[in-house]
Formats: C-alpha cells, sequence, structure tokens
C-alpha cells in the first residue's frame, strides 16, 4: 500500500474568519484530506469565534499579532506569524509545503523548501505587490516586497491562481508562465445557500462583507446612501480593514444612524445577513492596479441568491453583467446611489425574489469552491508529481 502524501498548509488565514484567503485554503485541505495527511499551520482566529476544524485534519494554531481591528495586517504582525513558522515548518515532516500569501510567509516557505528538499506550491490569491503599490507604498519597500515576490514565485514548483488575470500577472513578474495554473475562485456553496435563516431586522438594508481596504475604499456606498433622503434604508458592515475607523467618522457625518458596524462573524451569520439584504454591496477601486480582481463577495452574494450591487473596475463589473447578478457602476457615489434605489425597488415589488433562483443557479454552476478546491489540490498533487498538468 503506498505512503499517504504528507502535506503541510502554511497560511496565516483560516477558518472560522471570514475571508477569501480562509475559504479557498479550507477548501483545498478539504480536497487534499481523503487521501493525504494534512496539516494546517495557521493563527489563532480573534476572539469570540468558534473554531470548528475539519476533521481528519490537523490544524495547529498559534498566537499571533493583530492590529486594533483583529486584522493580522501591517509588516510587524506579518513577522509575528511568518518569523515562528519557519521553526514550525522544520519540526513538521512533509512532501509538499502550500503557502498562502503574503510573499514574506511564501518567503518563510520557499527557504524552508531550499534547506529541506521539499516541493513547494504557492497560493497567493492575488498579486501582492501590486496591492503594495496601489497603498502608495514607498519606493524601496515596493521594490523588496517584489524581489520578495519573484524569488517566492521561481522557487515554487507550481503557483495557483485565482484567475487568468492574476495567472497572467503572477508570470509577468517573475513566476514560469507554465507553473502557474489558474484555479478560478468560489464560494462554498453548501454554507451560503439560499435557505439559510434571514435576520429579523425592521428596516431593510445593504450589506458589505469582508475586508474595509484603499482598494475597495466603500466610502462610495456611505455617499451614495446619504443621497437617499426619500427611503429608510441603512447599510451594515460586517469585517474589519484598514479605512474602517475613516468609514464610521463618514458615516456619523452624512449618514447618521443608518449605517452600522457589525465586526467580525463567521461564515454562516455572514450567510444570514446577505441573505435578509436588499443588495450585497461589492467595489473595487479602479485604476490603482487591483482592476483584474473578482471579489469573493460577489460569489457569496450569488449564493444565496441576493442581488450585488458592484461598483468600480471593469472586471468586477463584468462578473455581474455576464452572470446577470444585479448592477455594476462606475466607481462614483451618484451612480452607487441610482443602483440603490433600482435595488431597492426591485426588492420592494418581488423582483428580488423571482430572480433569487437564476443567480443561486449561477453560483452552483460558476462558482463551487468545492470545484475550486479539488482543482487545486490536482496542483499539489500534480507538483509533487513534477507534472506540469494545467487545471481546466
Amino acid at each position: 500500500m503506498p505512503r499517504r502524501r504528507r502535506v503541510v498548509v502554511a497560511t496565516r488565514l483560516y477558518t472560522p474568519e471570514v475571508t477569501a484567503a480562509s475559504f479557498r485554503m479550507d477548501a483545498l485541505v478539504r480536497a487534499l484530506a481523503p487521501e493525504s495527511d494534512v496539516v494546517v499551520l495557521t493563527t489563532r482566529p480573534p476572539q469570540g469565534m468558534t473554531i470548528s476544524d475539519e476533521p481528519g485534519v490537523t490544524v495547529r494554531r498559534a498566537r499571533v499579532l493583530r492590529d486594533r481591528t483583529g486584522a493580522i495586517r501591517g509588516y510587524v504582525q506579518y513577522l509575528s506569524f511568518d518569523i515562528p513558522l519557519f521553526f514550525r515548518l522544520l519540526r513538521h515532516r512533509a512532501d509538499v509545503i502550500v503557502a498562502e500569501a503574503p510573499p514574506t510567509t511564501g518567503l518563510v516557505a520557499a527557504l524552508v523548501s531550499l534547506l529541506t528538499g521539499r516541493v513547494l506550491v504557492y497560493y497567493p490569491g492575488d498579486v501582492w505587490t501590486d496591492a503594495v503599490a496601489s497603498m502608495e507604498a514607498p519606493r524601496p519597500v515596493i521594490a523588496v516586497m517584489r524581489a520578495v515576490e519573484s524569488f517566492v514565485l521561481r522557487r515554487a514548483a507550481s503557483a495557483i491562481a485565482v484567475s487568468p488575470e492574476v495567472a497572467e500577472r503572477l508570470g509577468d513578474i517573475g513566476g514560469h508562465p507554465e507553473r502557474v495554473i489558474s484555479v478560478g475562485n468560489g464560494i462554498d456553496t453548501d454554507l451560503f445557500s439560499p435557505d439559510v435563516s434571514v435576520p429579523s431586522v425592521e428596516v431593510p438594508y445593504f450589506v458589505y462583507t469582508g475586508t474595509m481596504s484603499e482598494w475597495q475604499q466603500p466610502e462610495v456606498f456611505i455617499r451614495a446612501l446619504a443621497e437617499i433622503t426619500e427611503a429608510d434604508v441603512h447599510i451594515r458592515f460586517f469585517g474589519q480593514g484598514s479605512v474602517e475607523p475613516e468609514l464610521k467618522v463618514l458615516a456619523e457625518e452624512v449618514a447618521p444612524g443608518r449605517v452600522h458596524f457589525g465586526g467580525l462573524v463567521g461564515p454562516g451569520e455572514s450567510a444570514s445577513w446577505l441573505r435578509g439584504a436588499v443588495a450585497a454591496l461589492v467595489s473595487i477601486v479602479p485604476g490603482i492596479g487591483y482592476d483584474f480582481a473578482r471579489p469573493t463577495k460577489t460569489y457569496a452574494a450569488a449564493a444565496v441568491g441576493t442581488p450585488v450591487l458592484f461598483a468600480g473596475a471593469e472586471t468586477g463589473g463584468e462578473v455581474v453583467r455576464a452572470g446577470g447578478l444585479g448592477e455594476a457602476v462606475g466607481f462614483d457615489a451618484r451612480d452607487v446611489a441610482s443602483a440603490m434605489r433600482r435595488l431597492l425597488a426591485e426588492w420592494t415589488d418581488g423582483t428580488t425574489e423571482r430572480a433569487r433562483p437564476a443567480r443561486v443557479a449561477w453560483a452552483v454552476d460558476n462558482a463551487s469552491l468545492r470545484t475550486v478546491g479539488a482543482r487545486a489540490a490536482d496542483v499539489v498533487r500534480g507538483a509533487r508529481r513534477g507534472s506540469r498538468r494545467s487545471a481546466k
């Protein structure tokens, strides 16, 4: 009987945290577990989150520094995970190391791979240094991070991308094009389903879930809400991010009492708030290096049948338009306000509910994280065998 593969997954974000990265890595682990011995090296989630790990998978969680919002964001926070990770990886026997972003985590995994001869698969999700550049970081910082990211990509036997656009960009900055494999992106359509419970609230609301960052700038939604004075409708934010404090200040200035911040919630509660919303709010600021992004928020909303209001870059907007998933407009508060009015009218007259089954069907067919996880697992298996086969 052949020996089971030993795979170590290094990721600073893992379930129960509600992030695209944690969902991706969980799906990969689930797909690998039936025929591999999988160990996940990750962090302890924020206080109050319930841990429910996959049976048959060893998950080892370590303390890590988080910022004031609870996020692991910033170089000090990254290093609080990455430096101990070097020694944690050395202690665990493995045939393959799978490392998630940021590039500093990839660098640690690459160094361990170099020292031990283990195969490295890098699963970054996006192009990290493009994001750093979009935040107008100092040029030396961008240059160093680009060098680190390029080194990790060159060292990796395979790199996994969430879209063809990301795959092309990873190839541009150092990845071997034949080793950068696009597996797509998606959501857990078992957890995010139209059958979840709906929150009991009296006022209709739009909902924003997940990261609140410079390249999303969800302030555009708050400014749009302030223009809607003819209807009592609110926005509910769930998640964390660097611009959250500024959003709270803006909300009190332009829409007092109509914007609520619920903090971090588990995937089940996130799905529930999405299911009960007039629409899910998704944004990508155009022209700052993230135009290729296809946010997971879009897939989560579609999976529960709720329409999406997307503001910003063309790629994300085209996903919404092509799938009939809602409204896609420019990154402009007036355009967003107009879309909010249309979506509120559809919610009121029953159009939203009638269209729900079609959006759910699209999500199941096009954005199942189970399928994405299986493709990513194939890449990991192929890297161990030395295969360069591409996932479809």
